[in-house]
């Protein structure tokens, strides 16, 4: 015989406690707990039946080798190509592409495929599908019933199936509204159980939550296999497509697409796409190598210095962290004897990149004193991370970095002293030990 019993989960964290508390003692979220039935089913050790272990090399996994979608920017990411029975996360912002992405992925393979929206009408999907592909042999269900979704697959047994998304599911064997942390995951339970008994992939679409997370319990990214973050500004051009965990391969790897009115389409040359066809030559303009994942892409950082109309000067960032900036500033001051307690200092990176690792610290300071001493910076690239005594440090990847640099036909390569991997002809590479020799090789 069933007991059921009851506990609160937060919707946030997924925290489970016995009795509701206003608060979320593990995250710290007000209103969030939700009650949430448990039934425990009462049974002895008669009623258990074992389990069968086999050897690994008995295991036969001739057919069930990774098979390519037709992108190959998401396949690299990935490892290859998609797992059999593999469960894949695509989590993104909203707008910025994840539904596109899907159903150009499910267009491309399109012979087996199952595309579920519990979002959008067949006639919806239909419309869209007009814009991105002219062949549209791909099957399509609207349906937000799980208990239905999971039948069809069953019966159908596709290769890929693709849900969009997974927060709309809804069954009944769940508590809680559609979405919550029950349906979810009860939702993904039941879709991995289908997945790995018959070796069917799922790409499942997730929402993210206004702090950039994954919306529901933080247990939805430890069941699958595969974790995906669609990046970007949502009203420029490019996308990164980062794989943050990856079961059957690396998370080492990123890819790059351009948003356009056919949908999305693969970046096989992103350094050249950020940087343009020719660079304006103007002061506070200098380009920079930064790693995205295992490639190396090259980006062009503005700075822009004016006199304060304020007590206080302006430090503003696009694409670039505000802290880091005022450190920069800060060493400029001691290190360099750069004046800028008048000027209010403005960096932009171009093509709404963000750039987080410290690599471009050098770039940026020789931007803002190009800015001040109205010194052009051409045909060179900067690379190097800034330590507050005004050294400049080394960087990992410099080899490629350096590659990329001369790939493109840059002539001079500013970077931290140390030894390099390979001898590098075709590009001047001037290696500096502190901040002043930076800007004297200029």
């Amino acid at each position: 015989m069933a007991k059921s019993s009851v506990v609160f989960v937060c919707s946030n964290c997924g925290f489970k406690i016995p009795r509701w508390q206003g608060k979320c003692p593990n995250c710290g979220e007000w209103n969030t707990l939700e009650e949430q039935k448990l039934v425990a089913t009462a049974g002895g050790k008669g009623s258990m039946s074992a389990a069968a272990p086999v050897t690994l090399e008995s295991v036969d996994v001739g057919e069930r080798q990774r098979f390519a979608t037709g992108f190959s920017e998401f396949d690299e990411v990935i490892g290859g190509g998609i797992v059999p029975g593999s469960l894949i996360l695509l989590g993104g912002d909203p707008g910025i592409g994840k539904s596109t992405l899907a159903l150009q992925l499910s267009m491309k393979i399109a012979d087996n495929t199952l595309y579920v929206s519990g979002e959008e009408s067949v006639h919806q999907i239909k419309l869209r599908a007009d814009r991105i592909e002219k062949k549209q042999e791909l099957q399509v269900l609207s349906e937000t019933d799980l208990d239905a979704v999971l039948a069809t697959v069953e019966a159908q047994q596709p290769k890929l199936v693709i849900v969009d998304s997974v927060q709309t599911m809804y069954s009944d064997q769940a508590s809680g509204v559609a979405g919550g942390v029950a349906q979810v995951t009860n939702a993904v339970q039941r879709i991995m159980r289908v997945a790995k008994q018959y070796h069917i992939s799922f790409i499942l679409i997730g929402h993210v939550t206004k702090e950039g997370y994954l919306a529901g319990p933080k247990t939805l990214e430890h069941m699958v296999d595969t974790v995906l973050y669609l990046e970007g500004e949502r009203f420029a051009n490019f996308r990164i497509l980062r794989c943050v965990k990856n079961r059957f391969g690396t998370t080492n790897e990123v890819g790059v697409f351009e948003m356009s009115g056919g949908g999305m389409l693969e970046v096989k040359n992103p350094s050249q796409l950020f940087l343009g066809e020719e660079q304006i030559q103007a002061t506070g303009n200098v380009i920079t190598s930064v790693m995205e994942g295992s490639r190396a892409l090259l980006l062009e950082i503005q700075a822009l210095t004016s006199l304060t109309s304020f007590g206080y000067p302006k430090r503003t960032t696009a694409g670039f962290d505000y802290n880091r900036l005022q450190l920069l500033t800060a060493i400029l001051a001691k290190r360099a004897g750069l004046a800028l307690g008048n000027q209010d200092v403005y960096i932009n990176v171009v093509g709404g990149i963000k750039i987080t690792e410290p690599s471009a610290d050098l770039a940026v300071a020789l931007a803002i004193v190009s800015s001040v001493k109205d010194i052009v910076i051409t045909d060179t690239v900067v690379v190097g991370e800034m330590g507050l005594s005004g050294e400049v440090r080394f960087v990992p990847n410099l080899d490629k970095r350096i590659k990329e640099a001369q790939k493109l036909g840059f002539k001079k390569i500013i970077c931290p002293k140390g030894r390099l991997s390979t001898k590098h002809s075709g590009i001047e590479v001037i290696q500096v030990r502190t901040l002043q020799e930076a800007v004297s090789s200029l």
